[in-house]
């Protein structure tokens, strides 16, 4: 193998070769077949956990962000105060079930005495779940789109802090799904304003104007705020509109 700059910097990031490689290696039928049954019932074994477990959870928000925040970051802070308002207006609160952002939301839920949900991934590199979640609804996932499925068909509203890739994935997702009206028009708040400036100027300036890859309603699918109580008020507003409120 080649050991220039570049294959080094993905070695030293523990990417694994060989699952690459096992997508290039021929299989016989009773390989194929073995294996995909495997992965189907497994698969939905995974669906029904988490049915199982959250059909009966009442309104719930989830919130997003990075894993990577530690408890005296600004951002921390805010997820637990925003997750703590939540509860105290009749929310339960769903996140990853990981360290920081994730960590935040369920120990500002659990401060209230609220229902404090985690719905954590099995991953190589990461920590395991957080200790501030109920024992009774904690669900550990090894596929991610199953647990996407869980957060957006359980959720009434997406708090989305500052975070990286899975941030971004499970922020599109939701807006995908509700564009698509394959959900219901759920409130989706981000969380500072000058975070995410950036990437909601390339939006509006690039993909609606330049390439007119999105329509301009697409933007009243999400709200942008600096503070705790305006990210609450927002989810607050949206139901308020309908006459709904949570039922517990």
């Amino acid at each position: 193998m080649s050991t220039n700059g570049k294959e080094k910097n993905i070695d030293s990031q523990n990417y694994d070769d060989s699952l690459i490689r096992q997508a290039f290696k021929d299989k016989d039928w009773n390989e194929i077949k073995s294996a995909d049954s495997w992965a189907i019932f497994k698969i939905m074994g995974e669906f029904v956990q988490g049915f199982e477990k959250l059909a009966k959870i009442g309104p719930c928000v989830s919130i997003f962000g990075s894993a990577r925040v530690k408890e005296d970051h600004p951002y921390y802070q805010m997820a637990e105060k925003i997750a703590a308002k939540l509860v105290r207006h009749g929310y339960g609160v769903i996140t990853g079930g990981g360290p920081g952002i994730m960590e935040a939301g369920n120990r500002g839920a659990k401060s209230q005495n609220g229902k404090s949900v985690g719905l954590n991934i099995h991953l190589p590199f990461e920590q395991g779940n957080n200790i501030y979640i109920d024992p009774d609804k904690l669900i550990s996932f090894d596929y991610f789109f199953v647990r996407k499925v869980m957060f957006v068909r359980y959720s009434q509203g997406f708090v989305v802090m500052p975070g990286g890739f899975g941030t971004m994935d499970e922020l599109f997702e939701a807006l995908t799904l509700i564009q698509t009206t394959k959900i219901g028009r759920f409130p989706i708040v981000l969380v500072g304003k000058k975070f995410w400036a950036g990437l909601i100027d390339w939006l509006e300036n690039v993909v609606l104007r330049e390439q007119n890859n999105v329509d301009p309603e697409d933007f009243e699918l999400f709200s942008v705020v600096d503070t705790a109580e305006e990210a609450v008020s927002v989810i607050d507003d949206f139901y308020a509109k309908y006459l709904l409120s949570p039922n517990f």
